[in-house]
């Protein structure tokens, strides 16, 4: 995962919930989605489960499924300022998650044992942007996840996305108790790579209109490519879900250990 990736989210760390116009709301749901979907695959006699979200943000996926009971959760990302803040989230919602910063090339170097639920939401795996980084963090999730376990990885539709290589997206207006912001993403495409730029406009009411940006590079990783790599570390029984069957907006693929 290239050094611009750490530096986004480090960067962002701060910011990360202005994108949401309701984040709170957002943990709520996510949490019960990805509760449904996992037991739906796991077996009741298993519970409480452990899970790994090695790609934990701020704490969206971690917190909401902490809420939910039945889970012991352990959360890590490769930026340190947003485990930072997912700490603090987590100490505010009153739910006990164990931290840690970690690079998912190196999983099994940096957490302990494995899991019997691994997450890898909100696109994080397109940031590895080389097939030989891609085996690399497939054979570190295959090590996590323990025998008969499960991961489940969302990442953008990128099978549509490359037909239609959209120069800009997510806009978004939110008003709020703290005023109108404005969210968008601008991306401009190199071959199936292409550079994000995270816009968000605030309007102060006494000095008008500020910006920030934040940028980072993705791969367009089609369906087909990641399910071959897991394939090859040692997962089996790959498919993925679309949207309507996950519960989640982007597409999620189900491994099995």
């Amino acid at each position: 995962m290239p050094d611009d990736a750490r530096h986004f989210y480090d960067e962002m760390a701060d910011d990360y919930h202005l994108i949401f116009a309701d984040w709170q709301a957002s943990v709520e749901r996510q949490g019960a989605a990805l509760d449904q979907l996992i037991r739906s695959l796991m077996p009741a006699e298993r519970y409480p489960l452990s899970v790994l979200d090695c790609a934990c943000g701020i704490r969206t996926q971690a917190i909401g499924l902490a809420k939910q009971g039945g889970y012991i959760v352990r959360a890590t990302d490769l930026s340190a300022r947003e485990v930072e803040r997912a700490r603090h989230e987590a100490t505010n919602a009153g739910v006990s998650i164990t931290f840690g910063v970690a690079d998912m090339r190196s999983l099994s170097h940096s957490v302990e044992g494995n899991f019997d639920v691994v997450l890898a939401y909100d696109n994080a795996i397109p940031h590895l942007l080389t097939d030989e980084e891609l085996d690399e963090a497939a054979r570190q999730l295959f090590a996590v996840t323990r025998p008969e376990g499960v991961l489940l990885a969302s990442t953008r539709d990128y099978d549509q996305l490359l037909e239609e290589r959209p120069t800009m997206t997510s806009e978004r207006v939110i008003d709020s108790p703290q005023g109108r912001r404005v969210a968008f993403q601008v991306w401009d495409w190199q071959e199936e790579e292409y550079v994000v730029t995270q816009f968000i406009l605030m309007l102060h009411p006494a000095d008008g209109w500020s910006m920030k940006t934040y940028t980072t590079r993705y791969r367009a990783l089609r369906r087909s490519t990641l399910r071959s790599a897991l394939e090859r570390a040692g997962f089996h029984e790959v498919r993925w879900l679309m949207p309507e069957e996950a519960g989640f907006y982007q597409p999620v693929v189900v491994a099995r250990a």
